[in-house]
Protein backbone atom coordinates (compact mmCIF):
# COMPACT_ATOMS: atom_id res chain seq x y z
CA UNK A 1 0.00 0.00 0.00
CA UNK A 2 1.68 3.52 -1.00
CA UNK A 3 1.93 5.68 2.05
CA UNK A 4 -0.33 8.88 1.45
CA UNK A 5 2.47 10.91 2.61
CA UNK A 6 4.44 10.51 -0.82
CA UNK A 7 1.74 10.61 -3.41
CA UNK A 8 2.14 13.80 -5.75
CA UNK A 9 -1.48 14.04 -5.62
CA UNK A 10 -1.66 12.73 -9.30
CA UNK A 11 -1.73 8.95 -8.31
CA UNK A 12 2.41 9.03 -8.88
CA UNK A 13 4.96 8.45 -6.70
CA UNK A 14 6.71 11.08 -4.50
CA UNK A 15 10.03 9.95 -5.11
CA UNK A 16 12.29 7.35 -7.64
CA UNK A 17 15.11 5.00 -6.29
CA UNK A 18 17.47 3.48 -8.42
CA UNK A 19 18.71 0.09 -6.22
CA UNK A 20 22.11 -1.34 -7.14
CA UNK A 21 22.72 -4.21 -5.29
CA UNK A 22 26.35 -6.02 -5.79
CA UNK A 23 26.01 -9.66 -7.90
CA UNK A 24 26.45 -11.75 -4.58
CA UNK A 25 23.84 -13.72 -2.66
CA UNK A 26 24.76 -13.12 0.42
CA UNK A 27 24.33 -9.13 -0.77
CA UNK A 28 21.28 -9.23 -3.78
CA UNK A 29 19.20 -10.96 -0.62
CA UNK A 30 18.63 -8.14 1.83
CA UNK A 31 19.01 -5.09 -0.48
CA UNK A 32 16.07 -6.70 -2.46
CA UNK A 33 14.24 -6.93 0.05
CA UNK A 34 15.07 -3.68 1.59
CA UNK A 35 13.83 -2.62 -2.20
CA UNK A 36 10.13 -4.10 -1.43
CA UNK A 37 10.18 -2.49 1.75
CA UNK A 38 10.71 0.90 -0.02
CA UNK A 39 8.04 0.58 -2.45
CA UNK A 40 5.28 -0.12 0.03
CA UNK A 41 6.36 3.24 1.43
CA UNK A 42 5.63 4.78 -1.68
CA UNK A 43 8.83 4.86 -3.15
CA UNK A 44 8.94 3.98 -6.79
CA UNK A 45 11.85 2.02 -7.36
CA UNK A 46 13.95 0.25 -10.35
CA UNK A 47 16.27 -2.36 -9.76
CA UNK A 48 19.81 -2.06 -11.70
CA UNK A 49 20.91 -5.87 -12.72
CA UNK A 50 23.11 -7.59 -15.20
CA UNK A 51 21.61 -9.85 -17.50
CA UNK A 52 22.55 -12.77 -15.88
CA UNK A 53 21.42 -11.60 -12.79
CA UNK A 54 18.02 -10.94 -13.88
CA UNK A 55 16.79 -14.61 -12.88
CA UNK A 56 17.65 -13.59 -8.88
CA UNK A 57 14.91 -10.84 -9.43
CA UNK A 58 12.00 -13.29 -10.19
CA UNK A 59 10.51 -13.88 -6.79
CA UNK A 60 10.81 -9.78 -6.16
CA UNK A 61 8.92 -9.01 -9.12
CA UNK A 62 6.63 -11.56 -8.53
CA UNK A 63 5.51 -10.05 -5.13
CA UNK A 64 6.01 -6.29 -6.28
CA UNK A 65 5.02 -6.28 -9.74
CA UNK A 66 5.51 -2.31 -9.98
CA UNK A 67 9.35 -3.00 -9.06
CA UNK A 68 11.06 -2.08 -12.63
CA UNK A 69 14.57 -3.44 -13.77
CA UNK A 70 16.85 -1.45 -15.43
CA UNK A 71 19.33 -4.04 -16.98
CA UNK A 72 22.80 -3.42 -18.25
CA UNK A 73 25.26 -5.35 -20.67
CA UNK A 74 28.13 -6.72 -17.65
CA UNK A 75 31.47 -4.94 -18.48
CA UNK A 76 33.78 -7.67 -20.06
CA UNK A 77 37.13 -7.59 -17.59
CA UNK A 78 40.24 -9.91 -18.71
CA UNK A 79 40.55 -11.56 -15.06
CA UNK A 80 36.98 -13.17 -15.43
CA UNK A 81 35.80 -15.97 -17.51
CA UNK A 82 32.88 -14.65 -20.38
CA UNK A 83 29.40 -14.85 -19.28
CA UNK A 84 30.27 -14.92 -15.14
CA UNK A 85 28.15 -12.34 -13.60
CA UNK A 86 27.96 -13.16 -10.04
CA UNK A 87 30.47 -14.08 -7.00
CA UNK A 88 29.31 -17.53 -6.74
CA UNK A 89 30.56 -18.83 -9.85
CA UNK A 90 33.85 -17.07 -9.57
CA UNK A 91 37.11 -18.00 -7.12
CA UNK A 92 37.90 -15.53 -4.29
CA UNK A 93 40.61 -14.25 -6.46
CA UNK A 94 38.55 -13.09 -8.76
CA UNK A 95 36.01 -10.94 -5.94
CA UNK A 96 38.31 -7.82 -6.87
CA UNK A 97 38.34 -8.02 -10.28
CA UNK A 98 34.51 -7.97 -10.54
CA UNK A 99 34.16 -5.27 -8.20
CA UNK A 100 36.34 -3.24 -10.83
CA UNK A 101 34.04 -4.70 -13.40
CA UNK A 102 30.70 -3.22 -12.40
CA UNK A 103 32.74 0.09 -12.30
CA UNK A 104 32.79 0.56 -15.98
CA UNK A 105 28.64 0.57 -15.63
CA UNK A 106 29.08 4.08 -14.65
CA UNK A 107 28.98 5.99 -17.72
CA UNK A 108 26.05 3.76 -19.44
CA UNK A 109 24.40 3.85 -16.08
CA UNK A 110 24.95 8.08 -16.56
CA UNK A 111 23.32 7.58 -20.10
CA UNK A 112 19.91 5.79 -18.74
CA UNK A 113 19.35 8.58 -16.09
CA UNK A 114 19.83 11.61 -18.19
CA UNK A 115 17.55 10.14 -21.05
CA UNK A 116 15.13 8.41 -18.76
CA UNK A 117 11.85 9.89 -18.53
CA UNK A 118 11.42 9.12 -14.95
CA UNK A 119 15.08 10.31 -13.88
CA UNK A 120 16.38 8.84 -10.25
CA UNK A 121 15.96 10.86 -7.40
CA UNK A 122 18.13 8.69 -5.12
CA UNK A 123 20.71 6.15 -5.54
CA UNK A 124 21.03 3.09 -3.31
CA UNK A 125 23.81 1.03 -3.70
CA UNK A 126 25.96 -1.41 -1.98
CA UNK A 127 29.00 -0.48 -0.21
CA UNK A 128 30.86 -2.39 -2.56
CA UNK A 129 29.79 -0.07 -5.08
CA UNK A 130 31.66 2.88 -3.50
CA UNK A 131 32.04 4.38 -7.23
CA UNK A 132 28.50 4.99 -7.31
CA UNK A 133 29.23 8.33 -4.82
CA UNK A 134 30.71 9.54 -7.87
CA UNK A 135 27.63 8.64 -9.88
CA UNK A 136 25.44 10.55 -7.70
CA UNK A 137 27.37 13.33 -7.14
CA UNK A 138 26.97 14.06 -11.31
CA UNK A 139 23.76 13.55 -11.22
CA UNK A 140 22.93 15.52 -8.17
CA UNK A 141 21.20 13.49 -6.24
CA UNK A 142 21.99 11.80 -3.19
CA UNK A 143 23.37 7.99 -2.39
CA UNK A 144 22.69 5.81 0.22
CA UNK A 145 25.28 3.40 0.44
CA UNK A 146 23.98 -0.13 1.55
CA UNK A 147 25.90 -2.39 4.07
CA UNK A 148 24.96 -6.29 3.79
CA UNK A 149 27.24 -6.68 6.82
CA UNK A 150 26.86 -4.95 10.62
CA UNK A 151 27.75 -1.92 12.14
CA UNK A 152 30.63 -3.23 14.05
CA UNK A 153 32.50 -4.98 10.87
CA UNK A 154 31.79 -1.60 9.11
CA UNK A 155 33.28 0.58 11.67
CA UNK A 156 36.36 -1.56 11.91
CA UNK A 157 36.68 -1.30 7.67
CA UNK A 158 36.46 2.40 7.99
CA UNK A 159 39.25 2.38 9.89
CA UNK A 160 41.02 -0.02 7.79
CA UNK A 161 41.03 1.73 5.07
CA UNK A 162 41.79 5.00 6.11
CA UNK A 163 44.60 4.63 8.75
CA UNK A 164 45.93 1.55 6.28
CA UNK A 165 47.85 -0.67 9.10
CA UNK A 166 50.10 -2.88 8.09
CA UNK A 167 51.53 -6.08 9.32
CA UNK A 168 54.13 -5.31 11.72
CA UNK A 169 56.39 -8.11 13.89
CA UNK A 170 57.32 -10.83 11.42
CA UNK A 171 57.54 -13.23 14.36
CA UNK A 172 53.59 -12.71 15.20
CA UNK A 173 53.10 -13.52 11.55
CA UNK A 174 48.79 -14.20 11.08
CA UNK A 175 48.45 -13.70 14.76
CA UNK A 176 49.76 -9.72 14.55
CA UNK A 177 47.23 -7.64 16.74
CA UNK A 178 45.73 -4.72 15.30
CA UNK A 179 44.09 -2.34 17.41
CA UNK A 180 41.33 0.06 16.99
CA UNK A 181 41.45 2.16 19.86
CA UNK A 182 38.40 4.53 18.50
CA UNK A 183 35.63 1.53 18.52
CA UNK A 184 33.20 1.24 21.19
CA UNK A 185 35.38 -1.24 23.68
CA UNK A 186 38.52 -0.46 21.73
CA UNK A 187 38.75 -4.15 19.79
CA UNK A 188 42.11 -5.81 18.60
CA UNK A 189 41.95 -8.70 15.94
CA UNK A 190 44.56 -10.76 14.92
CA UNK A 191 46.00 -9.97 11.42
CA UNK A 192 44.33 -13.46 10.13
CA UNK A 193 40.88 -12.01 11.20
CA UNK A 194 40.80 -8.72 9.38
CA UNK A 195 38.86 -8.55 5.50
CA UNK A 196 40.19 -10.96 2.93
CA UNK A 197 39.81 -7.95 0.88
CA UNK A 198 42.33 -5.62 3.04
CA UNK A 199 44.52 -8.39 3.37
CA UNK A 200 44.35 -9.32 -0.22
CA UNK A 201 44.87 -5.03 -1.27
CA UNK A 202 47.61 -4.58 1.18
CA UNK A 203 49.58 -7.26 -0.43
CA UNK A 204 50.25 -5.46 -3.42
CA UNK A 205 46.95 -6.36 -5.94
CA UNK A 206 47.34 -3.86 -8.44
CA UNK A 207 43.75 -2.52 -7.62
CA UNK A 208 44.24 -1.40 -4.05
CA UNK A 209 43.86 1.64 -4.66
CA UNK A 210 40.76 1.19 -6.72
CA UNK A 211 38.86 -0.87 -3.84
CA UNK A 212 40.42 1.67 -1.19
CA UNK A 213 38.85 4.40 -3.07
CA UNK A 214 34.94 2.80 -2.99
CA UNK A 215 35.45 2.86 0.54
CA UNK A 216 36.43 6.51 1.63
CA UNK A 217 33.11 7.22 -1.20
CA UNK A 218 31.34 5.40 1.06
CA UNK A 219 32.35 7.31 3.96
CA UNK A 220 31.27 10.71 2.35
CA UNK A 221 27.51 9.40 0.98
CA UNK A 222 24.82 11.10 1.81
CA UNK A 223 23.39 8.75 4.71
CA UNK A 224 24.00 4.09 5.23
CA UNK A 225 21.67 1.71 5.97
CA UNK A 226 22.01 -1.33 7.53
CA UNK A 227 20.41 -4.73 8.23
CA UNK A 228 20.95 -5.13 11.87
CA UNK A 229 18.76 -3.43 14.86
CA UNK A 230 19.25 -1.30 17.40
CA UNK A 231 19.20 -3.96 20.30
CA UNK A 232 21.85 -5.77 18.83
CA UNK A 233 24.30 -3.08 17.84
CA UNK A 234 23.42 -0.08 18.98
CA UNK A 235 26.93 0.89 20.45
CA UNK A 236 28.18 1.05 16.93
CA UNK A 237 25.91 2.79 15.05
CA UNK A 238 26.00 5.50 17.15
CA UNK A 239 29.52 5.55 16.83
CA UNK A 240 29.14 5.44 13.02
CA UNK A 241 26.74 8.88 13.75
CA UNK A 242 29.52 10.72 15.65
CA UNK A 243 32.03 9.51 13.30
CA UNK A 244 29.95 10.45 9.77
CA UNK A 245 28.95 13.86 11.61
CA UNK A 246 25.51 13.40 10.81
CA UNK A 247 22.01 11.47 12.11
CA UNK A 248 21.46 9.38 8.47
CA UNK A 249 22.51 6.12 9.36
CA UNK A 250 19.69 3.86 9.47
CA UNK A 251 19.02 0.11 11.23
CA UNK A 252 16.31 -1.41 9.29
CA UNK A 253 16.83 -5.45 9.59
CA UNK A 254 16.38 -7.69 10.18
CA UNK A 255 15.12 -7.59 6.60
CA UNK A 256 13.12 -10.08 5.30
CA UNK A 257 10.58 -10.22 2.36
CA UNK A 258 7.30 -8.14 3.80
CA UNK A 259 3.75 -10.01 5.40
CA UNK A 260 4.24 -13.65 4.24
CA UNK A 261 6.68 -13.59 1.73
CA UNK A 262 8.62 -16.75 1.95
CA UNK A 263 12.28 -16.07 -0.05
CA UNK A 264 12.65 -19.90 -0.06
CA UNK A 265 9.36 -20.72 -2.06
CA UNK A 266 7.90 -23.71 -2.39
CA UNK A 267 9.49 -26.97 -3.53
CA UNK A 268 9.39 -30.50 -3.45
CA UNK A 269 12.64 -30.26 -0.99
CA UNK A 270 10.95 -27.72 1.19
CA UNK A 271 8.18 -30.32 1.27
CA UNK A 272 10.31 -32.73 2.42
CA UNK A 273 13.05 -31.09 4.87
CA UNK A 274 9.91 -30.00 6.35
CA UNK A 275 8.06 -33.58 6.64
CA UNK A 276 11.80 -34.80 7.90
CA UNK A 277 11.50 -32.31 10.71
CA UNK A 278 8.20 -32.58 11.43
CA UNK A 279 9.25 -36.23 12.73
CA UNK A 280 11.42 -34.44 15.35
CA UNK A 281 11.06 -33.24 18.72
CA UNK A 282 11.27 -29.44 19.78
CA UNK A 283 14.89 -28.10 19.48
CA UNK A 284 16.89 -31.02 18.80
CA UNK A 285 18.29 -30.22 15.65
CA UNK A 286 21.21 -28.16 14.84
CA UNK A 287 21.15 -27.13 10.81
CA UNK A 288 24.53 -27.43 9.61
CA UNK A 289 25.18 -24.92 6.35
CA UNK A 290 27.91 -22.84 5.24
CA UNK A 291 26.44 -20.67 2.64
CA UNK A 292 27.24 -20.16 -1.30
CA UNK A 293 30.72 -19.44 -1.05
CA UNK A 294 32.03 -21.70 1.54
CA UNK A 295 33.55 -24.42 0.72
CA UNK A 296 35.64 -27.20 2.97
CA UNK A 297 38.61 -29.02 2.35
CA UNK A 298 37.92 -32.84 2.79
CA UNK A 299 40.18 -32.95 6.12
CA UNK A 300 37.49 -30.38 7.08
CA UNK A 301 34.76 -32.54 5.85
CA UNK A 302 35.88 -35.30 7.80
CA UNK A 303 36.06 -33.95 10.70
CA UNK A 304 32.15 -32.14 10.68
CA UNK A 305 30.76 -35.73 9.85
CA UNK A 306 32.39 -37.69 12.13
CA UNK A 307 31.60 -35.01 14.76
CA UNK A 308 28.01 -35.04 13.87
CA UNK A 309 27.96 -38.66 14.37
CA UNK A 310 29.21 -38.90 17.29
CA UNK A 311 27.42 -36.09 18.84
CA UNK A 312 24.39 -38.52 18.56
CA UNK A 313 22.50 -35.48 17.78
CA UNK A 314 19.71 -35.10 15.28
CA UNK A 315 21.00 -33.14 12.00
CA UNK A 316 20.32 -31.09 8.68
CA UNK A 317 23.41 -30.90 6.72
CA UNK A 318 23.39 -28.84 3.60
CA UNK A 319 26.41 -29.40 1.03
CA UNK A 320 27.13 -27.09 -1.93
CA UNK A 321 26.87 -28.38 -4.93
CA UNK A 322 28.00 -26.43 -8.15
CA UNK A 323 25.93 -25.19 -11.12
CA UNK A 324 26.68 -28.37 -12.89
CA UNK A 325 25.16 -30.34 -10.16
CA UNK A 326 27.66 -31.87 -8.50
CA UNK A 327 28.77 -31.69 -4.58
CA UNK A 328 32.04 -30.28 -4.32
CA UNK A 329 31.64 -28.26 -1.03
CA UNK A 330 32.50 -30.40 1.85
CA UNK A 331 34.13 -33.18 -0.40
CA UNK A 332 30.50 -34.65 -0.41
CA UNK A 333 29.35 -37.16 2.77
CA UNK A 334 31.77 -39.28 3.89
CA UNK A 335 31.26 -42.67 2.19
CA UNK A 336 28.77 -44.51 4.47
CA UNK A 337 27.72 -41.80 6.65
CA UNK A 338 24.25 -40.97 5.85
CA UNK A 339 23.79 -44.84 6.53
CA UNK A 340 25.15 -44.84 9.70
CA UNK A 341 23.44 -41.82 10.48
CA UNK A 342 20.29 -42.53 9.04
CA UNK A 343 17.12 -42.23 10.87
CA UNK A 344 18.67 -38.69 12.64
CA UNK A 345 20.38 -37.13 9.76
CA UNK A 346 19.44 -35.63 6.76
CA UNK A 347 21.84 -34.43 3.77
CA UNK A 348 20.70 -31.89 1.42
CA UNK A 349 22.89 -31.47 -1.71
CA UNK A 350 22.36 -27.95 -3.12
CA UNK A 351 20.06 -25.69 -2.59
CA UNK A 352 18.28 -25.55 0.75
CA UNK A 353 15.15 -23.85 2.66
CA UNK A 354 17.22 -22.57 5.16
CA UNK A 355 14.51 -19.91 6.57
CA UNK A 356 12.19 -22.07 6.71
CA UNK A 357 14.51 -24.62 8.35
CA UNK A 358 15.28 -22.54 10.81
CA UNK A 359 12.04 -21.52 11.60
CA UNK A 360 11.45 -24.90 12.54
CA UNK A 361 10.35 -25.67 16.05
CA UNK A 362 12.59 -28.79 15.67
CA UNK A 363 15.84 -26.88 14.98
CA UNK A 364 17.64 -25.76 17.91
CA UNK A 365 20.81 -24.73 16.68
CA UNK A 366 22.85 -23.11 13.89
CA UNK A 367 26.56 -24.65 12.73
CA UNK A 368 27.47 -21.22 10.51
CA UNK A 369 29.98 -19.69 8.47
CA UNK A 370 28.81 -16.53 10.30
CA UNK A 371 27.54 -14.88 7.12
CA UNK A 372 25.33 -11.79 8.21
CA UNK A 373 22.61 -12.98 6.36
CA UNK A 374 22.57 -16.37 7.85
CA UNK A 375 23.28 -14.83 11.60
CA UNK A 376 20.02 -12.37 11.23
CA UNK A 377 17.85 -15.42 10.05
CA UNK A 378 19.62 -17.67 13.51
CA UNK A 379 18.66 -14.46 15.43
CA UNK A 380 15.10 -14.15 13.99
CA UNK A 381 14.83 -18.06 14.28
CA UNK A 382 15.83 -17.75 18.06
CA UNK A 383 18.00 -20.55 17.84
CA UNK A 384 22.08 -20.99 18.89
CA UNK A 385 24.45 -20.19 16.93
CA UNK A 386 27.79 -22.09 16.27
CA UNK A 387 30.25 -19.94 14.66
CA UNK A 388 32.90 -21.16 12.11
CA UNK A 389 33.99 -17.93 10.70
CA UNK A 390 36.25 -18.27 7.49
CA UNK A 391 36.64 -14.75 5.76
CA UNK A 392 35.09 -11.31 5.05
CA UNK A 393 33.16 -9.66 8.17
CA UNK A 394 32.42 -13.51 9.57
CA UNK A 395 35.22 -13.04 12.33
CA UNK A 396 33.76 -9.46 13.70
CA UNK A 397 29.88 -11.07 12.85
CA UNK A 398 31.28 -14.47 15.06
CA UNK A 399 32.64 -12.07 18.12
CA UNK A 400 29.97 -9.96 17.80
CA UNK A 401 27.21 -12.91 18.29
CA UNK A 402 29.34 -14.16 21.42
CA UNK A 403 29.52 -11.37 23.01
CA UNK A 404 25.60 -11.01 22.52
CA UNK A 405 25.68 -14.70 24.42
CA UNK A 406 23.77 -15.97 21.53
CA UNK A 407 26.82 -18.02 20.11
CA UNK A 408 29.19 -20.70 21.09
CA UNK A 409 32.61 -20.92 19.13
CA UNK A 410 32.71 -23.98 16.99
CA UNK A 411 36.02 -23.48 15.27
CA UNK A 412 37.58 -20.35 13.04
CA UNK A 413 39.44 -20.23 9.90
CA UNK A 414 39.32 -21.24 6.62
CA UNK A 415 41.78 -23.91 6.94
CA UNK A 416 41.64 -24.91 10.18
CA UNK A 417 40.31 -28.60 11.47
CA UNK A 418 38.55 -28.58 14.46
CA UNK A 419 39.34 -31.92 16.95
CA UNK A 420 35.55 -34.25 16.36
CA UNK A 421 35.47 -34.93 19.48
CA UNK A 422 35.33 -31.63 21.13
CA UNK A 423 32.99 -30.84 18.52
CA UNK A 424 31.03 -32.92 19.07
CA UNK A 425 30.18 -32.32 22.68
CA UNK A 426 29.32 -28.65 21.42
CA UNK A 427 26.71 -29.98 18.83
CA UNK A 428 25.19 -32.01 21.73
CA UNK A 429 25.19 -29.19 24.67
CA UNK A 430 23.66 -26.86 21.77
CA UNK A 431 20.17 -28.79 21.40
CA UNK A 432 17.60 -29.24 23.62
CA UNK A 433 17.79 -25.71 25.54
CA UNK A 434 21.08 -27.22 27.72
CA UNK A 435 23.19 -24.47 27.02
CA UNK A 436 22.54 -20.21 28.66
CA UNK A 437 22.88 -19.49 25.29
CA UNK A 438 19.50 -20.49 24.43
CA UNK A 439 17.12 -18.67 26.77
CA UNK A 440 19.58 -15.74 25.06
CA UNK A 441 18.51 -16.62 21.71
CA UNK A 442 15.09 -16.40 22.92
CA UNK A 443 15.21 -13.29 23.90
CA UNK A 444 17.29 -11.37 21.53
CA UNK A 445 14.96 -12.74 18.80
CA UNK A 446 12.30 -11.79 21.14
CA UNK A 447 13.83 -7.84 20.43
CA UNK A 448 14.51 -8.98 16.85
CA UNK A 449 11.15 -8.84 15.82
CA UNK A 450 9.94 -5.93 17.88
CA UNK A 451 12.48 -4.08 15.85
CA UNK A 452 10.64 -4.75 12.87
CA UNK A 453 7.46 -4.67 13.95
CA UNK A 454 5.08 -1.30 13.75
CA UNK A 455 6.45 1.28 16.04
CA UNK A 456 9.93 -0.85 16.55
CA UNK A 457 13.46 0.71 16.37
CA UNK A 458 14.04 -0.71 12.94
CA UNK A 459 10.35 0.49 11.24
CA UNK A 460 11.03 4.12 12.86
CA UNK A 461 14.23 4.04 10.95
CA UNK A 462 12.64 2.56 7.44
CA UNK A 463 10.58 5.50 7.77
CA UNK A 464 12.83 7.78 8.90
CA UNK A 465 14.95 6.63 5.76
CA UNK A 466 12.26 7.39 3.25
CA UNK A 467 10.91 10.57 4.77
CA UNK A 468 14.69 11.87 4.84
CA UNK A 469 14.71 11.10 1.01
CA UNK A 470 11.49 12.99 0.04
CA UNK A 471 12.14 15.87 2.00
CA UNK A 472 16.08 15.80 0.25
CA UNK A 473 13.58 15.92 -3.13
CA UNK A 474 11.19 18.64 -2.10
CA UNK A 475 14.02 20.51 -0.81
CA UNK A 476 16.15 20.61 -4.11
CA UNK A 477 12.59 21.40 -6.22
CA UNK A 478 12.13 24.57 -3.83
Amino acid sequence: MVSAAYDKGDGGLAAHALVFPFPSQGHMIPLLDLAHHLSLQGVSVTVLVTPGNLPILRRLLSRAPAIKTLVLPFPPHPSLPAGVENSKDLTADQFLPLMHALSFLHEPFLRWARTTPSPPDFIVSDFFLGWTQRTAAELGVPRVAFCPSGALFLSVVHDLWREMPQRGDAAAGEDFPVEFPSLPGSPVFPWRHLSSLYRRCREGNPLCEFVREGFLQNISSWGYVFNTFMDLEAPYLDHLRAELGHRRVWAVGPLAPPGDGDRDGDSVLSAGAMAWLDACPAGTVVYVCFGSQAELNPAQTAALAAALERSGSRFVWCLRVTPAGSAVAYGGAPEGFEERTAGRGLVIRGWAPQVAILAHPAVGAFLTHCGWNSAMEGITAGVVLLTWPMSADQFATARLLVEAGVAVGACEGPDSVPDPDELARVIAESVGGRRSEAAESVRLRKKALQAVAEGGSSSDDLRDLVTAIFQDKIGQRH
